[in-house]
């Protein structure tokens, strides 16, 4: 369950290849959030969280994106092949829209609609060769 609590302590936390912060006052682009949880599933699991600026000082802004959260969910499932979770949150300073991406499966590397993608500091990049096979090697025993 994500609180209020948490959300506070985030707002002091740096960004990385486990959370991103996404301002996302009115909308936030669905092709957007799935690239997203893509790149976080491949670095392990973390967070996308909406109606929060992404630069310091970070601040509760609200969020009016993805006002129906189990529609959502669904066509993540659909899009993603993850088991995302979504949290809607009353903050104080507004409505903030959380989502608990797990990590991918060992040796399964996650694409949308074919792209293998993963953090680079702030932004999203195609998956390196590199990154890929150690990837696919991990369920390769090894002799």
């Amino acid at each position: 369950m994500i609180t209020v609590e948490q959300i506070d302590r985030w707002l002091a936390a740096r960004e990385d290849e486990r959370i991103e912060f996404k301002e996302a006052k009115g909308s936030y682009s669905f092709e957007d959030l799935t690239f997203y949880c893509a790149a976080i599933a491949n670095e392990g699991g973390g967070h996308i969280v909406l109606g929060v600026t992404g630069k310091f000082p970070r601040r509760v802004v609200g969020s009016q994106a993805f006002r129906d959260l189990p529609a959502t969910v669904h066509r993540l499932l659909q899009k993603v092949q993850l088991r995302v979770e979504a949290y809607e949150i009353a903050h104080p300073d507004g409505r903030v829209v959380v989502f608990r991406i797990p990590g991918r499966h060992p040796g399964t590397p996650v694409a949308v609609d074919g792209r293998y993608l993963m953090r680079a500091g702030e932004s999203l990049t195609a998956m390196t060769s590199d990154m890929l096979r150690r990837i696919l090697d991990e369920t390769v025993p090894d002799f």
